[in-house]
Order: structure tokens, then sequence, then C-alpha cells
């Protein structure tokens, strides 16, 4: 188990952190580390759990306290309010000990027991192992976009993107650390492991339906994701909008040599009007969508400029038994990252 020493200074370092974000999960977060202990107590020596609360509205912060009291490998992490998944996420690995990190959901829709294998793959030189999903029991909404999104994603982004996608994941501490030093903000997790490359290998499962609450993740919520995803990692959308530029001038110059040779034979006709608006409104459409594409990317910019921490970490507080729970709250509120 972890342990720290009366000084403050780490004397373990356990091979195993797993960082569990947490929204609003009350009525997942004790099975959830059951079977996490179950699983891990045969597979590794020494592990922990980080759990990440972000922002909960509901009793999840009292059901964090009970783990604390009665565990003595639990962390838990505050944020200062909500900032996301992936936020809450990067804030856990930031506050992970182990020599291997490994992040999971709260709402038992990712197996924990798929864990060993995981590690196992890790052992052997992976130094990334994604869990993908072979098949998922969610609304048949939810399977729709997210096939659409990872078709896109596949397309336009990284052929590397499995099909089923990964949010469940295992990353040695060099890639761990690799991902801190990006500290980029509004980007897409999954991508940024995937773009640092390393060592790779894709484990299956089957992601079962929820059976705890409702899921957080709203639409507005999926469709950042997207944006995230390709204004992050991709040029695409201004080769889109050069393209339809090149397209109109191209368009435009034979538009007026039909209209001119029109005039010419038919003198007296008059002039198309409706032709004529209809290209108008059609390139004045595209016009100010080539302005948002432009102003997407320049608003990125100026938010990674202002250097904004993508979280703020109110306490991080540890176990009883586990000494150094107090310079770990210190340390937390020092900085935001």
């Amino acid at each position: 188990m972890v342990g720290m020493a009366e000084s403050g200074e780490r004397t373990n370092v356990p091979e195993l952190s797993v960082v569990v974000p947490v929204y609003c999960n009350e009525g997942s977060l004790l099975e959830l580390y059951g079977r996490l202990e179950a699983t891990l107590a045969s597979s590794t020596a020494s592990w922990e759990v980080v759990f990440v609360n972000d922002g909960s509205t509901d009793g999840s912060a009292a059901v964090l306290d009970q783990l604390l009291a009665q565990h003595r490998n639990v962390r838990v992490v505050n944020l200062s309010r909500n900032f996301g998944a992936i936020p809450a996420v990067t804030a856990g690995m930031a506050q992970a000990r182990g020599r291997a990190v490994a992040v999971i959901s709260a709402d038992l829709q990712e197996p924990p027991e798929l864990l060993p294998r995981l590690l196992d793959s890790w052992r052997s030189g992976d130094r990334v192992v994604l869990a993908t999903r072979r098949s998922r029991a969610d609304p048949w909404t939810t399977r729709l976009f997210a096939a659409i999104f990872y078709f896109l994603f596949r397309s336009l982004v990284s052929k590397d993107m499995p099909k089923g996608g990964f949010d469940f994941f295992l990353l040695d501490r060099k890639v761990v650390q690799a991902v801190l030093a990006s500290s980029e903000k509004n980007s897409n997790l999954s991508a940024m492991i995937l773009w640092l490359g390393f060592q790779r290998t894709v484990v299956e499962y089957d992601r079962v339906a929820r059976r705890h609450g409702r899921s957080k993740w709203t639409f507005a919520k999926k469709l950042k994701l997207v944006y995230d995803s390709l204004f992050s990692f991709s040029y695409v959308p201004l080769r889109i909008v050069t393209g339809f530029g090149l397209l109109g001038m191209v368009l435009s110059v034979g538009y007026g040599l039909t209209v001119l040779f029109y005039r010419v034979r038919h003198p007296g006709e008059p002039p198309g009007w409706a032709s004529l608006m209809v290209v108008t409104l059609f390139f004045d459409g595209v016009l100010l969508a080539s302005l948002g594409v432009v102003g997407e990317y320049v608003w990125r910019s100026l938010d990674a400029a202002r250097g904004r921490p993508p979280f703020v970490i109110d306490e991080v507080r540890s176990s009883a038994t586990n000494a150094g729970g107090s310079s770990d709250k210190e340390v937390a509120r020092a900085g935001g990252t």
C-alpha cells in the first residue's frame, strides 16, 4: 500500500494509481471501490485510488469521506468547481504517484476486473494500454452519435483511434509526464495520448448499461468534444474553408462568362436576379462560416496565451492512516496544476 514518511517524503511508490473522475456518482462509488479492491488485491502489491471530485452537487463528497475513513490507500482531490471530465482526469493524473496510472469512470459501465489485463500488458513493455468498447449497452442515440464521432475522428484526426473509442486506459509514468507537460486546454485527452505515440496495445471489453443515476454527458458536452478534437488536432476545417474559397473563385469566373455570353446572345432579356441572389447568399454563408472557423482557432490561441490553468485544486485529502495528508493539501492549494 501507499505510505508516506513523517517528513512528507515518499517512501513507497505504488505500482498502480487508479484515477476516478467523480461528478454526481454517489450511488456507484462504494461498489466501485469494492470491485477495485477485490480485483487489485491479488494483482499488485501496491496500489492507490485517486478520486477527483469535480464539483459534485449530490452526496458524492460524503461517500468519499467514508472511503477515506475506512481505507488507507484512498486519496481525494477536490476541485474548486466543475471543470469537466478531461480536466478532472488530468488533475488526478497530476496527483497520482504510481509507476502506472489507469483511468476509469465512476459509473461502473467499464469493468474494473479488466485492470489485471491492462497491468500485464504494461508489465510486458507496452507504455499505453487502451481498453476499447467491443459493444455498448447504451441507448441507440448514444451509439449512433458515438459511431459518427469515431468515424469522423478516424477520418479527420487520427486513424489510430480504435473503432470503439476509449475512455478506460492505462499509461506508463513516462506517458503521464508527457501528457501533463502538454498542459493544453480545450483539448481531447484521447487524441493527445494517440498523438504522443509510444508503444501501445488495445484490449476489448463490453460496456454494460448504466445502473446508477443518469449520465451528465450532455449533448452540448459531446458537441464541444467534437470541436476540441477537430480544432486542436486537425487543420481540416481550415482546408475545407480554403477549398470552398477556391471553388467559389472558379465558379464565379465560369458564371461570369456564362452571363456575358448570354447577354451578348439575348441583349433584350432581363438579367437573372434570382440566380444572382442564390449565388450571393450561398457565398455569404460560406464567408460567415469561414470567419467562424478562423475565429475558433484565434479564440483557442487567446485562451492558451492567457495562461489560465485547466483546473484549480481546492484540496487533496489522504486516508487518515496515510501519513503526509496535510502536506498534500498544502501543495495542492499552492497551484492550479
